[in-house]
């Protein structure tokens, strides 16, 4: 068969489809112009889903007449680059000069603008990348893209898209995670006549996370900062927020939004033994490096990039949100009655009301706002002074602190205790172990037995003294010094069976850990004595993290001094 030339409107729509996958490419490709067109307010509107129409509006400096027809034609048209050298700091979302072009290929499109220096704007309308008409007009510095019937001239990429409400959403999404990585810039979104977000470009992060994620989620956030050569900046959520999938965690390099496992990675070994099971965090970070020491110039959709030092690069978020958590996390409070939540959340949207009108940096508070003040969570990293005052249902100590009363759940503090103690000693090599007077006998099936032989030299580091007798025998001849008070035979079974379902490597080791420290941790039910309950806070307050345990259940809740004045009438 003959090799051919494409021809140009061919080729034009595959090279389209590199960048335009669905509606919400063009969304972003088109929000990414009006970023670099220094703009400081950009409207989108959708329709259908952004099918049947995408319009976005901006009041950056506009493209002057003269280059509007290079930049929607000519495939690799940019102001942004002049030199080879330049892809090796770029500072612009958009560098490549493939979007205009990409999106007129395959759909009808509409283009109004106006540079600040010209009298008078340009219209241009395009039918699958071809010019039907252009003329002047009057128009405001900026720029207006409207784009119609998207993929229209694409049927089998048509076909492929998901519902309206569903491409909505991706919309939704990615109007959402520019507005948190510019915050200075207004956002909002019309969707089939309905407005979805706005936000006031106040130049504040936490007035769009409030717009994004909602006063109740804003107000348990923590706010990350750093001054390091790779600065990492943002909010994450308090070890009691999280959620069931990874959608919540977002990452912004030099204010571009990515996709990265390994920034991931990072911020959930920070989390590590703070989250329950299967569970995420909630995230918004900008690391902020020079642009030397990343490649943005990886693919068409500019969504993945290459760090020239990745493990420098780690290890900043890891440690900056590790030191977050450390320093900021609060005590889970009891939650307050449902109408004093209410009124003060009421209280909270009229003031935010005012500030979108007046769009002011600062508003004082009303006189309600400041009574219910009071009822925030606190902001502390270690433990506060605590007097334990008992024991209650032989399960939780009750303490008071400066800031109200403490309940804590005996094992799960325990766990902590234990779990920081374990980790100091294999820091150490120093496990501490103790030997049996008389070797345990322990009979297994082939599957546990199976286990032991893979974990072998993991238990043996954890204090363990374990040998094959024949067949499906065991003996045990030494355990970890944390175990010796509990029925140790049952322990190391069900710690045998906790490891089958760990995986390998790493993720084993650490559920060996955990696995060890809850069988070792004094259980509900047993009673302690003041002096013990004593010991066990006082130990708790000096390990690292001390308000959950290593499975991410938090190890106490906290009731205030203001909560019980209300309760009891007393305010």
């Amino acid at each position: 068969m003959a090799i051919r030339v494409l021809a140009p409107e061919v080729a034009a729509k595959i090279a389209a489809g590199e960048v335009v996958e669905r509606p919400a490419s063009v969304v972003k490709e088109l929000i990414e112009n009006s970023i670099d067109a220094e703009a400081t307010e950009i409207k989108v509107e959708v329709r259908q889903g952004g099918k049947r129409l995408i319009r976005v509006i901006d009041n950056g400096f506009g493209i002057p007449a003269g280059d509007v027809e290079t930049a929607l034609t000519s495939r690799y048209s940019t102001s942004k680059l002049e030199k080879v050298e330049d892809l090796s700091h770029i500072k612009t979302l958009g560098f490549r000069g493939e979007a205009l072009t990409s999106i007129a290929a395959v759909s009808r499109l509409t283009i109004v603008t106006r540079a600040a220096d010209e009298e008078i704007g340009t219209f241009m309308r395009l039918e699958g990348g071809k010019i039907l008409n252009r003329e002047g007009r009057g128009c405001p510095k900026g720029t207006v893209v409207t784009v119609e019937n998207l993929f229209y001239n694409v049927p089998a990429r048509l076909k492929f898209l998901r519902s309206e409400a569903t491409e909505r959403r991706y919309i939704d999404f990615l109007i959402s995670r520019y507005a948190l990585a510019y915050p200075e810039i207004r956002f909002s979104l019309l969707s089939d006549g309905r407005l979805t977000l706005q936000t006031m470009g106040s130049g504040d992060l936490y007035d769009v996370l409030i717009e994004v994620y909602g006063m109740e989620v804003a107000e348990q956030m923590l706010e990350v900062s750093g001054e390091e050569e790779i600065r990492v900046a943002g909010y994450i959520s308090a070890p009691h927020l999280h959620r069931s999938s990874r959608n919540h965690i977002s990452f912004f390099v030099n204010r571009r939004w990515v996709q990265d496992r390994m920034l991931s990675y990072a911020v959930e070994e920070a989390y590590h033994t703070l989250l329950p099971s299967e569970r995420h965090p909630i995230v918004v970070l900008n690391v902020e490096l020079s642009p030397l020491m990343v490649d943005v110039n990886v693919h068409p959709t500019k969504r993945e990039i290459k760090f020239l030092k990745r493990d420098d690069v780690f290890v900043a978020v890891q440690k900056a949100v590790r030191r977050t958590l450390k320093e900021k996390a609060p005590v889970p409070s009891l939650a307050l009655r449902p109408d004093l939540e209410r009124r003060r959340r009421l209280v909270e949207v009229g003031r935010r009301r005012r500030r979108r009108v007046e769009m002011a940096l600062e508003v004082q508070r009303t006189a309600e706002v400041e009574k219910i003040a009071p009822l925030t969570l606190p902001r502390m990293g270690k433990l506060p002074p605590l007097r334990v005052l008992g024991q209650l249902a032989q399960t939780y100590i009750i303490a008071e602190g400066p800031e109200g009363m403490y309940l804590i759940d005996q094992h799960t503090a325990h766990e902590r205790v234990l779990y920081d103690k374990l980790m100091a000693e294999r820091e150490r090599v120093a496990s501490s172990s103790q030997a049996l007077l008389e070797p345990l006998t322990l009979e297994l099936s082939s599957n546990q037995a199976a286990v032991v032989e893979d974990s072998m030299e993991i238990l043996k580091e954890l204090g363990f003294e374990i040998e094959p007798f024949g067949g499906g025998t065991y003996l045990v001849r030494a355990v970890p010094s944390m175990l010796t008070e509990s029925d140790i035979a049952k322990s190391i079974l069900e710690i045998i069976d906790e490891l089958k379902e760990a995986g390998t490597g790493k993720a084993r080791e650490e559920m060996a850990v955990i696995s060890l420290v809850c069988h070792s941790a004094v259980k509900a039910g047993k009673v302690l004595s003041i002096e013990e309950m004593k010991e066990l806070v006082r130990q708790l307050e000096e390990t690292s993290l001390p308000h959950t345990c290593p499975h991410g259940r938090p190890t106490m809740i906290h009731l205030s001094q203001a909560q019980l004045e209300r309760e009891f009438r007393r305010r």
